[in-house]
């Protein structure tokens, strides 16, 4: 089951997100948490260049799986979030899986 994460970073964190982007990238790589990440990236301000915070895909079976998977990325451990939001999503259009 597919899964979108939104994290909203903290006002003033830009130097939590960057200190701690080596670590959440490792993470994002890591077979351990019993997810497979699809795709994501930052959310940009409207300069279209300063992160404000990050979108997820991930598969994973359920949501408490895809919330612990949340709940210990670098980022969310190193305060950088304001709001988190871990959702089921029904990836349809573009999704290589469906053909």
């Amino acid at each position: 089951m597919y899964f979108a994460i939104v994290s909203m970073d903290r006002p003033g964190a830009t130097e939590v997100r960057a200190d701690t982007r080596p670590a959440h990238r490792e993470y994002l790589k890591s077979p351990p948490h019993g997810v497979t990440y699809r795709l994501g990236g930052p959310l940009l301000a409207p300069d279209g260049a300063t992160a404000i915070g990050t979108l997820l895909v991930i598969d994973a079976p359920d949501l408490e799986t895809a919330q612990k998977f949340s709940a210990n990325d670098p980022y969310n451990k190193a305060n950088l979030f304001a709001e988190v939001s871990v959702r089921p999503w029904d990836w349809g259009t573009g999704n290589p899986d469906k053909g």
